[in-house]
């Protein structure tokens, strides 16, 4: 906060996504994240982690946040939203948030603080800069006829909607 005990847009913002967190803990609907995106100063969408009450691993509050701003704005970017976060995304988060291109996004807490609450994402960090065969889980291509098919006919198609 700035002297006098003024709030900044932003710190009201990440406090808005810290009460979201807490009160998903309370309500026991999954861990504790809140995520917020604002287009103009207003909030165009929420989300909270829903891993456990949707058993969905990839319903965490960024992508939860995301998928809602981008429905209520009939929208597949966020080029003129924040996102807040409470905390530092995780890297399937930060492929969300890369992919919805917003033009910044703020975090309250790190991926220090998570780890230290039982949420440790350095796992991943360090096997998505693995080769494909030294990962953890086994990741191979598999080439067939027509593997490429699909991009070729992509490239040919007129008037498509790029992203």
């Amino acid at each position: 906060m700035r002297d006098g005990g003024e709030m900044t847009a932003h710190e009201k913002w990440i406090q808005e996504t810290i009460e979201l967190a807490i009160k998903n803990v309370h309500a026991g609907t999954g861990g504790p994240f809140g995520a917020i995106v604002v287009k103009d100063g207003q909030i165009v969408g929420r989300g909270r982690n829903q891993v456990t009450s949707l058993n969905d691993p990839t319903a965490h509050a960024e992508v939860q946040a995301i998928r809602d701003a981008c429905r209520n704005l009939n929208t597949y970017q966020l080029t003129d939203c924040i996102i807040y976060s409470s905390c530092e995304p995780c890297p399937m988060c930060i492929g969300a948030i890369y992919w919805s291109r917003p033009k910044a996004v703020y975090f309250a807490a790190t991926k220090h603080d998570a780890a230290d609450a039982g949420f440790d994402d350095q796992f991943i960090y360090e096997q998505i800069a693995l080769p494909l065969e030294e990962r953890s889980i086994k990741m191979q291509q598999l080439t067939t006829d027509g593997h490429t098919k699909p991009f070729e006919v992509w490239k040919q198609i007129p008037n498509k909607l790029e992203y």
